[in-house]
């Protein structure tokens, strides 16, 4: 009956956890460098919330480093703490399921 089973311990597994957070953060390092051109050219934007939910989804390093690599909304307090504050949330979180488990 249950032949089909896929074990999800093959799936989420810690090679494609540290895959997975390779390429989100080259993702949101990315998104900061094409938004910090088209704000330079006046072009269709990408939206804050877009950016922050690439950091929330794990590409803290990525958005930080974009941020300061293309010198894009380092001016406005809610990336410049929100971004790193997020990332230090993640790091806990990750530490305490790490300790506990």
């Amino acid at each position: 009956m249950f032949e089909n089973t896929i074990d999800l311990t093959k799936i989420f597994n810690l090679q494609n956890a540290i895959i997975y957070l390779i390429l989100i953060n080259i993702i949101a390092f990315v998104a900061m460098g094409i938004d910090k051109h088209k704000a330079k050219y006046g072009k269709w934007r990408i939206k804050e919330s877009v950016l922050f939910t690439l950091v929330l989804l794990g590409g803290g390093i990525g958005g930080i480093a974009g941020m300061y690599v293309f010198r894009h909304k380092t001016k406005k307090m809610r990336f410049v703490i929100g971004f790193p504050a997020i990332l230090i949330f993640e790091i806990f979180v990750i530490i305490y399921y790490t300790c506990i488990a």
